[in-house]
């Protein structure tokens, strides 16, 4: 039987709570259908009216959504604003620059805690230092480091500048890295000499260079090292500078560069079919605005909040629930440098304990793993830890099966807590399909409804809408905000991968199969 069969067999429904529905942001399905109503009504007045309650322009938009030279749209495109400033400055101005941005702990234990104040001059130093080192607005930088707040602070002061990131997931190798240094252009490289990861140290720097002597690398000017364990590393005078260094020579003041809506915020790498990666391209004004109000919507974000993505900043879920979306919002967010198993299965369960997390957003894979480990050893159960704190639980990267659903559910949770299953791709930027926390009924391994304004439909062959109950391919009828500009260098990739001409050359085509049951 079918992920899809399986739950389109599931007859559990699990209404959310009286509370929970009173205390969301979208309360009720009468709430979420409005908000549906309002985009399906006017839907640029909709996205238009969400941007400019989010976030903070520097030059507010007055062109919502160019649909001209479709499938290359533009939203917000004569608008100005910086995703570092709307992440950082404005919290500190209006107040909050003491509240804790950043909960870090690291793999042996080791717990940071870094405050947006913090966080705003470890950012603005660094963003000095790229530009002494030459990097400017519309270069490309890679970032190539483990997960630790260094990796966010170079994403951000990234886009302070005006620099476009790409970072890469630190265990990819040396010809990964090649490729991506290669074909993004890069003028900079950020490393570190080493990451840590269950007790083992394992090579980034050396694996940087190999990289680097591989070829093809000339525009690289740069490369900087975050110093994470003192370990034995090469080293090219001239070329390579130690992070700490130089950002302790610079000023925290640094004036965030507006650019246009459109400019490019990242290019994010996912592995192509034809073996050349391609590098998802995405904007700062619509990118940033998704990944902002799905925090609101579905993990129904509050400023008491503790908020854990236990992604890695590697994977668009740590770009969109770590580096920008809780940052954008104001929200305290745990970070992790460590594996669920080390030092045992108990891990995670331990951490939502210690820092009374309240919304969880972890992996499929990551809870099969532990179930097995828990029903193991009642010692690592999740019930032999103190969860009261959380409300939230979420699940990312693959579907989630009813039984693992149920397990979630009943052990981490408490049966208390609602699930969103969300359903999103490295191509979409945020959230698309999900239940929402205080309004939708859950049903264990369904993903179960599109956002307000997500046009998803499922089609056949031709392009056509399938009825309830019969397969088909997902689609996305109308473009979003959030949604890739391009596959970077490659414009007739980027047509022919997510807008076929069978379909019409408009549809965004997700490239999974889909069902949407019968009674929905």
């Amino acid at each position: 039987m079918s992920a899809i069969e399986s739950v389109l067999q599931e007859h559990r429904v699990f209404a959310p709570s009286a509370q929970t529905v009173a205390d969301a942001t979208v309360s009720g399905m009468d709430a979420y259908k409005a908000l549906c109503a309002e985009a399906e009504r006017d839907y640029e007045g909709f996205w238009a009216r969400l941007a400019r309650e989010t976030l903070t322009w520097q030059k507010p938009f007055t062109k919502v959504l160019d649909e001209s030279k479709a499938p290359f749209y533009t939203w917000f495109e004569d608008g100005e604003l910086n995703a570092s400033y709307n992440s950082l400055d404005r919290h500190v101005e209006a107040g909050h620059g003491e509240r804790v941005a950043i909960i870090f702990e690291a793999d042996d234990g080791t717990v940071t805690n870094v405050t947006y104040k913090d966080l705003l001059s470890r950012v603005s130093r660094f963003a000095n230092a790229l530009k002494k080192r030459g990097v400017k607005k519309g270069d490309r930088v890679v970032i190539y480091m483990p997960m630790s707040v260094e990796g966010v602070v170079a994403m951000q002061a990234c886009a302070r500048i005006g620099a476009t990131h790409s970072v890469v997931f630190g265990g990819f190798s040396s010809k990964s890295l090649n490729e991506r240094i290669v074909d993004v252009g890069a003028v900079a490289l950020i490393t570190a000499d080493e990451q840590m990861r269950g007790g083992k140290a394992l090579p980034l720097k050396n694996i940087a260079d190999e990289a680097i002597a591989m070829g093809g690398c000339e525009a690289v000017k740069s490369v900087i090292v975050y110093q994470r364990t003192g370990g034995k590393i090469g080293w090219t005078e001239g070329r390579d500078h130690w992070m700490h260094e130089l950002s302790q020579a610079e000023s925290e003041t640094c004036a965030p560069v507006p650019v246009g809506a459109e400019h490019p915020l990242f290019i994010l790498y996912t592995s192509g079919s034809t073996g050349k990666p391609k590098g998802v391209q995405h904007s700062t004004g619509g990118y940033l605005l998704c990944a902002a109000q799905t925090m609101k919507w579905t993990f129904d974000w509050k400023p008491t909040d503790v908020f854990w993505c236990t992604a890695d900043i590697g994977w668009v879920t740590g770009h969109s629930y770590i580096a920008y979306g809780p940052l954008t919002v104001g929200a305290t967010q745990v970070m992790f440098e460590g594996i669920p198993t080390y030092p045992n299965a108990g891990r995670f369960w331990e951490m939502i304990q210690k820092h009374r997390v309240t919304v969880f957003y972890t992996a499929p894979t990551a809870i099969r793993s532990l179930i097995k480990s828990a029903e193991a050893d009642a010692k690592i159960h999740p019930k032999s830890y103190d969860l009261s704190s959380l409300r939230i639980l979420g699940t990312v990267g693959e579907p989630i099966n009813p039984e693992a659903w149920m397990w979630y559910y009943e052990n981490v949770g408490g049966k208390r807590c609602p699930i969103v299953d969300t359903w999103w791709q490295t191509e979409t930027g945020s959230h698309m399909i999900t239940p929402l926390p205080g309004a939708t009924p859950l049903v264990p391994g369904s993903c179960t409804l599109p956002l307000p304004g997500i046009m998803a439909a499922i089609v056949d062959e031709t392009g056509q809408d399938v009825p309830n109950g019969q397969g088909g391919i997902l689609v996305v009828k109308r473009p979003w905000p959030a949604m890739i500009r391009n596959v970077w260098g490659q414009p007739e990739r980027y047509k022919s991968g997510y807008f076929p001409e069978e379909l019409g050359g408009k549809l965004y085509l997700a490239g999974d199969g889909s069902v949407r049951d019968k009674e929905t």
